[in-house]
């Protein structure tokens, strides 16, 4: 059985960097970093989910559409972020949510750590200083973990966000193994893979898929694999990855 956690888990890996994973509720981060930061990633990742929590007591709509969220009055600024992507995506904002834990908790870290790689159900907030590879998890595409992106953004932080309607628990209408969002924000990437992932249901959505996704303010580029079918766009540069003994 594919393990999407697991998997998740390793598509990223840094030698030199220091893992460790924090949990609170329902969000599990894998955190790499220079050094063991777990009590500074709890502490944040605690603050960003009350005040999420505490706008959803206020406001349970914000949990619930699957349509941009119309802000009204004072909001945290997680909050209103997170519902700025939805909106250039067109979807709910919880679309966002992971992405938008893991890139907060990333920039507290970072103030800590000179390079810091968060991921939280595979959407991945990347501050590093050297070139990486990000391998793809795609369910039981025969592309799944045989192929990557390989990355030289080093200058600012940047997320590589993924969505699956295959795999996972997160809410998706279509049927993509993968469709892999790169952005400097990972609030963007993870609101526009479920917007574009929900176009795909077999190989012949993947070209419309991509079309669409090109056009949301913020993409930089794209991967969508759905069985042996793949298509990209942009800034993104695909390597075979080699097989591990």
């Amino acid at each position: 059985m594919f393990n999407s956690r697991d998997s998740y888990r390793k598509c990223v890996e840094r030698n030199g960097l220091i893992s460790f994973i924090v949990t609170a509720c329902q969000t599990n981060l894998q955190i790499l970093a220079d050094h063991d930061l777990t009590a500074e990633a709890m502490e944040s990742l605690l603050m960003y989910r009350g005040h999420l929590e505490s706008y959803i007591h206020d406001h349970p709509e914000f949990a619930t559409t699957l349509v941009p969220y119309p802000m009204a009055g004072p909001a945290p600024k997680i909050v209103r972020d997170m519902a700025a992507a939805a909106e250039r995506a067109g979807v709910g904002p919880m679309a966002a949510v992971a992405g938008a834990v893991a890139e907060y908790v990333g920039r507290d870290l970072s103030k800590h750590s000179g390079e810091v790689i968060i991921e939280n159900g595979g959407d991945t907030y990347i501050h590093v200083k050297e070139p990486l590879t990000v391998a793809i998890a795609a369910g039981d595409s025969p592309l799944s973990m045989n192929v990557g992106l390989r990355f030289n953004r080093t200058e600012k932080p940047f997320s590589v966000c993924t969505s699956s309607g295959t795999v996972g628990h997160s809410l998706s209408f279509g049927k993509a193994d993968a469709v892999c969002i790169v952005s400097d924000s990972a609030l963007i990437a993870d609101a526009a893979a479920t917007a574009v992932g929900n176009r795909v249901r077999t190989g012949r959505d993947i070209d419309h898929a991509i079309r669409f996704g090109r056009g949301i303010n913020g993409v930089d580029g794209i991967v969508i694999i759905q069985g042996k079918d793949m298509g990209l766009w942009g800034d993104v540069e695909l390597v075979r990855l080699a097989k591990k003994p």
